[in-house]
């Protein structure tokens, strides 16, 4: 965590900010390719975060995602399908559906994964761990009271 991590918690936890995740996504690109894949708006918070490649379920083609993620010490990782809250879950959850095996970037290096979908305890356990790095879960989950419940994935390398 750095310095800048409470406040882009609060920024996160804004009720506008999911009409502004189209700005967000083409500023992260950015900066992302004018680092080379090393430098994303989640580094500049503070928050642990990696890019997700899926292959589009109708396209076949490659769709990266850059995501808020928890590092775990075996080199997996557990990330959310949160969208900020919306009542539509993120493209890239249906793309994980369709096809598990993904790759992860971070920092420049990228693994081949499998994103496996937590149920039960072990999804209340993974919860309880991601809610530890990024409290604004609970805010998300508010949010879509009533409609969806917000996925989470395991990332092992493959």
């Amino acid at each position: 965590m750095s310095l800048l991590t409470p406040v882009g918690v609060r920024i996160a936890a804004l009720p506008v900010m999911p009409r502004f995740l189209p700005q967000i996504v083409k500023t992260d690109k950015r900066l992302l390719s004018l680092t080379k894949g090393k430098l994303s708006v989640l580094d500049l918070a503070g928050l642990p975060n990696i890019t997700l490649t899926t292959i589009g379920r109708r396209s076949g083609l490659a769709r990266p995602a850059q995501l808020l993620a928890v590092p775990r010490e075996d080199g997996s990782w557990l990330t959310a399908g949160s969208n900020f809250g919306q009542e539509a879950q993120p493209v890239w959850v249906l793309n994980v559906e369709a096809n598990p095996e993904v790759e992860v970037t971070r920092k420049g290096r990228t693994t081949p994964m499998l994103a496996r979908k937590l149920d039960g305890a072990e999804r209340q356990a993974a919860r309880d761990e991601m809610l530890a790095v990024w409290p604004n879960i609970e805010l998300y989950e508010q949010r879509t009271a009533g409609g969806r419940e917000i996925k989470i994935f395991h990332l092992t390398p493959r």
